[in-house]
């Protein structure tokens, strides 16, 4: 039987009357502040032809690797939701990949998925029952039916949503072809890209010799000696930058940095082409370049960001049939204090220069990144980023990082994510778990209510514009 679906006002507020109230005051003064969104994998193809959305299935389940993941867990195929082109018993019907969903749509109560659909349903689609089995078609026809609508298309939602920028992610060998038309178009919706080199910097990336020379002729350089390769990064960093691009990002294993010497790079560089390297040597070609990239940020002003610590595509199986991103990554330990030394006793102290540093090991945030952050001036702690991208995770990441970092060494809230109807969704879970954290803060008498307003204004809008130069 089906549940009436309502959005409490004072979700995630503290159950203490005074806290509460001191919550919702605050809330109320950034609430309807514009979306930034500085990090994500929107694809830019939707903003560019601007064409109506398929469906439920294709919009919703699909591209949510927090949704697939789940589901995965309880043996629900990836098939039967519809993924896996030319395999053997893909589901073709997405009305039907859509009720499988909805029959298992209890499995995330709890979890910040369920806080994000559910805010998606009642204030995208003006939904008032809670999905389940019952209810799986009637939902999936609204839902369809809307998307068929102008006011649904990619830039009308965009607007809709009070989105001020969106930062999509594009390989360094991305052609940008969707950002020009943006660009072309005259729409003033503000779309701008992000330099992610990854599948030319990490030898063990599938593809990266052919990768490499699709870089090659791009550039028009000789990638034969360590100084032509750099060049031609150089060379689509400027691409992006004139494209719009205000950062760059990184999501190698760890954070680890070395800063060898010139005949060190020339002699590595060559063991990598040859692809006769071990292990370790293509942990210090990461390293290497890791330095390399915030070398150029201090030339071309781009903001670098370093996503470490995540074991990607740990489920063979799934990654050989799949591919990437269908929910199979794991978060591992790392280190900040030994591996980024390198790079910040080279770099750190430059006013030229800034990184945003993320972690998925809660156990470095006390120990290792509030303390750097709190000394390196160039250095910034990004914010509680993907399986910590919750309420309870949000909470342990302001409670450990602000006595040693302040509030003003972080950079904001980004919502990382490929799910575009939940973006306002997860940015109002952020704003309502800061407002709870500052609200406590009032209540102990350790901040005046006023400078909570402007910490959480900052907190917004404020601080992550001025972090990634927006």
């Amino acid at each position: 039987m089906s549940e009436e679906l309502l959005l409490h006002p004072d979700r995630l507020f503290s159950a203490d009357p005074t806290q509460r109230s001191i919550a919702r005051r605050l809330y109320q003064t950034i609430k309807d502040l514009p979306i930034v969104s500085p990090h994500g994998h929107t694809d830019p193809k939707w903003f560019a032809q601007n064409e109506c959305f398929s469906n439920a299935t294709e919009l919703l389940v699909k591209p949510d690797h927090y949704l697939l993941r789940m589901l995965f867990s309880q043996g629900i195929t990836l098939e039967s939701l519809g993924i896996g082109k030319n395999r053997e018993g893909v589901e073709s019907d997405p009305k039907k990949s859509w009720k499988i969903f909805a029959e298992h749509y209890y499995l995330f109560q709890g979890t910040p998925t369920s806080l994000w659909l559910d805010y998606v349903f009642v204030n995208v689609f003006n939904l008032t029952e809670r999905l389940c089995a019952e209810n799986a078609d009637s939902h999936y026809d609204t839902i369809t039916a809307c998307l068929q609508q102008d006011d649904f298309k990619p830039r009308a939602l965009f607007e809709r949503f009070n989105i001020e920028v969106i930062a999509t992610t594009e390989s360094a060998i991305d052609d940008l072809t969707y950002h020009q038309q943006i660009l072309d178009s005259g729409w003033s919706g503000k779309i701008i890209t992000a330099f992610r080199p990854d599948n030319v910097i990490d030898p063990e990336f599938e593809g990266f010799e052919e990768n490499l020379s699709i870089l090659a002729d791009m550039t028009g350089i000789n990638l034969e000696t360590y100084s032509g390769y750099l060049e031609s990064l150089k060379v689509r960093r400027q691409y992006f930058k004139k494209m719009g691009a205000t950062s760059t990002d990184h999501g190698h294993p760890t954070a680890r940095t070395l800063d060898l010497t010139e005949q060190e790079c020339d002699a590595l560089y060559s063991k990598i082409r040859s692809q006769q390297y071990s292990g370790e040597e293509a942990d210090q070609f990461r390293a290497q370049l890791l330095t390399e990239m915030a070398k150029m940020s201090v030339e071309d002003g781009l903001v670098m960001q370093i996503h470490p610590g995540v074991y990607r595509n740990h489920n063979q199986d799934l990654f050989d049939n799949f591919g990437r991103d269908k929910g199979a990554d794991i978060p591992v330990a790392t280190e900040y204090v030994e591996n980024l030394r390198p790079l910040l006793n080279k770099f750190g102290n430059n006013p030229k220069f800034s990184v945003i540093v993320f972690t998925l090991d809660e156990t470095t945030y006390a120990r290792e990144l509030a303390p750097l952050a709190g000394h390196y001036p160039a250095l910034k702690v990004g914010p509680a980023w993907w399986f910590n991208d919750s309420p309870e995770g949000m909470r342990r990441y302001r409670q450990q990082i602000t006595e040693t970092a302040g509030f003003y060494n972080t950079v904001g809230f980004n919502d990382d994510t490929r799910a575009f109807l939940s973006i306002p969704a997860r940015h109002d879970v952020a704003r309502r778990m800061d407002c709870v954290f500052l609200a406590e803060l009032v209540s102990d008498h350790r901040i005046s209510e006023q400078q909570a307003e402007k910490i959480a204004y900052d907190l917004t809008y404020g601080l992550v514009k001025k972090a990634y130069k927006l």
